[in-house]
């Protein structure tokens, strides 16, 4: 089992969702979080005075899933999350030793 975490930009989040959605994928975590890359912010003007915007708003998606489906998750994602632009987001992919859902005690695969 695996649990894809992918950074992307807050406006993705529809395409990215509706592609999860597309392939079969029931369950995603969604986050607000707040970094930055290679892009390292901005300067923003606000009433005359310039300040640094050093931590963009992003967002974090978590999914978890069979070993077998992490590549069409993967795919999609990309495919949905591309903008082509600095500051589209990174796909980390972590092995899950064990999954267990809360409400039946089921564990596994059968818990995803």
């Amino acid at each position: 089992m695996k649990l894809v975490t992918t950074i992307i930009k807050p406006f993705k989040l529809d395409d990215v969702r509706g592609a999860l959605a597309d392939i079969g994928v029931n369950g995603v975590t969604v986050s607000e979080v707040k970094g930055f890359g290679r892009q390292r912010g901005h300067t923003e003007l606000y009433r005359g005075a310039e300040y640094v915007v050093d931590f963009l708003p992003k967002l974090k998606l978590e999914v978890a899933c069979a070993d077998d489906q992490l590549d069409q998750i993967v795919e999609a994602i990309v495919a949905a999350a591309n903008t082509g632009k600095i500051g589209d987001g990174k796909i980390f992919v972590t092995d899950l030793e064990q999954i267990i859902r809360i409400r039946t005690g089921e564990s596994g695969e059968e818990a995803i």
